[in-house]
């Protein structure tokens, strides 16, 4: 489990479009990651 001031770990993730997206690719950039399970939502 993660704690505040943790580094995040690599991963790669996709976008809305398929097209993938890795953590490396924004270093010394800010992010922001937005996700929600979508067991959670009505659609």
């Amino acid at each position: 489990m993660l704690k505040e001031g943790d580094k995040a770990p690599a991963f790669n993730l996709p976008d809305q479009d398929g097209k993938k997206h890795r953590l490396a690719d924004y270093k010394g950039k800010w992010v922001v990651l937005f996700a929600y399970p979508k067991a959670n939502t009505s659609g």
